[in-house]
């Protein structure tokens, strides 16, 4: 194989008309172009250089491989300012996961950010299930917006980035005899007909499931349904209650909409990051910028 390096030395010999010229455009000693000319020769299994008089020209193959020296550089100078260019965040990919509420209140804003800040940069956008870790942990997705348990288990080449605490709010008929109250205790909800709002069940049913079992009773769900929007439809209609996630509540009319306690449900809102592009700068504009997005949204709920 021939190696590059020591065909670019050849294309100084060449254009400059000597060794020696070539030599002091280089930096180098006359003996060690010489030696390096020598060597690609070898490699070459030709003559690449020729004396004519007191000067040397190129032989025919010295001739192809200084065109091919300068090909060459042209590339390795443009891989070298792409390379900048990537590493500097002008340019590259970068793959984001959300899940549906998330994308309402968190993406959008961060989003905006990193294309005024990165516009060079092109971003794969999917809506997926509010837990896609494995995707990040098998190098499919670059950032993900996750529904996990307080401090997530470790996953090797993976980081977790809390964003925000989202806590549940109760959604009632506004004729329900609770609806008057601004404070529910969460027992109370024990005997009420539950209209369910995320199928398939995932991280965001556990957690109300996990709370209701620490109230002393397991929900009795009279209605599924997939989403947020639709349950709370359900809700207005009077087929029952609700728990659902602040930022997904919707506060259309028919309903009203309460805080619980005792336990108080909440579900943790993490930004699940690729180690191996934590560093990367437009990685680094959308980490802040979800968690500028977060506080924001923290301090409307207050």
């Amino acid at each position: 194989m021939l190696d590059v390096r020591r065909m670019q030395v050849l294309r100084a010999v060449v254009t400059s008309g000597s060794i020696t010229a070539a030599a002091t455009n280089l930096g180098y000693t006359p003996s060690a172009v010489s030696q390096q000319v020598a060597a690609l020769e070898r490699q070459a299994r030709t003559p690449l250089l020729e004396r004519v008089g007191r000067g040397i020209r190129p032989t025919a193959a010295g001739r192809l491989l200084t065109e091919h020296a300068e090909i060459i550089g042209k590339h390795v100078a443009e891989a070298e300012l792409a390379l900048a260019d990537l590493r500097e965040g002008r340019t590259g990919h970068l793959s984001i996961r959300y899940f549906v509420t998330a994308g309402q209140a968190l993406v959008p804003p961060a989003l905006a950010t990193l294309r005024a800040e990165h516009p060079g940069v092109q971003v794969d956008l999917k809506l997926v299930e509010p837990g896609p870790v494995p995707e990040v942990a098998q190098g499919e997705a670059d950032v993900a917006i996750c529904v996990l348990p307080p401090n997530p288990a470790p996953v090797p080449g993976v980081r977790f980035i809390h964003l925000l605490d989202d806590p549940y709010r109760l959604v009632l008929p506004r004729s329900h005899p609770l609806a008057s109250r601004r404070v529910v205790e969460l027992s109370e909800l024990a005997e009420e007909p539950w209209v369910g709002n995320e199928w398939p069940p995932g991280q965001c049913v556990q957690v109300v499931l996990d709370a209701c079992s620490s109230a002393g009773f397991s929900p009795g769900f009279v209605v599924e349904s997939e989403n947020y929007l639709c349950a709370q439809g359900f809700v207005a209609a009077g087929l029952g209650i609700s728990l659902i996630p602040l930022l997904g509540v919707d506060r259309r009319p028919g309903v009203v909409v309460r805080k619980v306690r005792r336990p108080e449900p909440v579900r943790v809102i993490y930004a699940v990051v690729r180690e191996s592009v934590a560093g990367q700068p437009a990685v680094r504009c959308l980490l802040d910028a979800l968690a500028t997005a977060a506080k924001a949204v923290a301090a409307g709920n207050r």
